[in-house]
Order: structure tokens, then C-alpha cells, then sequence
């Protein structure tokens, strides 16, 4: 198996604008496919993939929330108003006076139970438009990348 190519070599392009930008591009345009699907459950594709994470790690420190998703800690806090307000999701005093524990309520397992069956399909269509062989790389870019910058001292998003 050849080693992995950590430099460009003479062949390999350089890369031309912004990676941000391509990043935030590629992003909107993949969260418009998924809500298109889940919004018909009631919910955005970035909640409904904070109600997934809050069912299967709850009950979860903040914290320990926000890291796992790659985000901050006041994007966490924004982003759990809209479950809360709708009786989804529950902050709940946590082992000491200072911690809080992050919980799905039964509706909340309801309902991300309700829009998985919508993000299964958005899943499939993506797949199947794009070749489940280049998600695969996709997945595998990403992760490589978050690992990089995670290990550079930069993954506090």
C-alpha cells in the first residue's frame, strides 16, 4: 500500500480560492438536500441532528455536547433554545451546583424517532446522487481534516 501524500506533488493542482468559503459553499448546499426531507418531520437538519446526539449520548454535559459536534459552547446554547422551547429537550441540574445535564424528553425521542425515517431518505438521495464510493472519500476527508486541525490546537469551533 503506497504512503499517504501529505504534500502536493508536481501533479496535484494547487488549490485555488478560498477553502472556507468552498467549505460553507458545499455545506449550505448539502443542509438545503437533507432539509428539503426533514423539514417535512418539523425540524432543520441542524436540529435534528442535535436531538440525535442529545438521544444517544443523554444525559450529557454541555460540554461534552459542544465537543462532539465541533461547535462552541455558545452555539450549543443558541442551538438548543428552539428543542427546549418545544419540549424536546430538557437542561437538568447535573451531579454539582455548577453542572447541567442535557436530556431528550420522550417527545423528543418521539419525534427525532418521527424525522429519522425523513433523514434516511434525505441519506439515500444524497448517496445515490453523488455515489456512495465518493461519500465514502467525503466522510473520510473530513474526518483526516478534523483530525488535523483538532490536532493543530484550532478545533475549538
Amino acid at each position: 500500500m503506497p504512503p499517504a501524500k501529505d504534500a502536493l506533488s508536481a501533479a496535484d493542482p494547487a488549490p485555488k480560492g478560498c477553502s472556507s468559503l468552498k467549505l460553507r459553499q458545499l455545506s449550505r448546499r448539502v443542509s438545503q438536500l437533507f432539509d428539503a426531507e426533514v423539514s417535512g418531520a418539523g425540524l432543520k437538519t441542524t436540529q435534528y441532528s442535535l436531538l440525535s446526539h442529545v438521544v444517544r449520548l443523554g444525559p450529557v454535559r454541555p460540554g461534552q455536547l459542544a465537543a462532539v459536534m465541533e461547535m462552541d459552547a455558545s452555539t450549543l446554547t443558541r442551538n438548543l433554545q428552539p428543542l427546549i422551547a418545544q419540549g424536546w429537550v430538557v437542561v437538568n441540574p447535573g451531579d454539582d451546583g455548577r453542572s447541567r445535564q442535557v436530556d431528550a424528553t420522550p417527545a423528543g425521542k418521539a419525534m427525532q424517532a418521527q424525522a429519522r425515517k425523513a433523514w434516511q431518505r434525505a441519506q439515500q438521495g444524497f448517496n445515490e446522487r453523488m455515489g456512495p464510493e465518493r461519500v465514502a472519500r467525503l466522510h473520510a476527508v473530513i474526518d483526516e481534516c478534523l483530525e488535523l486541525l483538532n490536532e493543530a490546537g484550532d478545533g475549538e469551533a
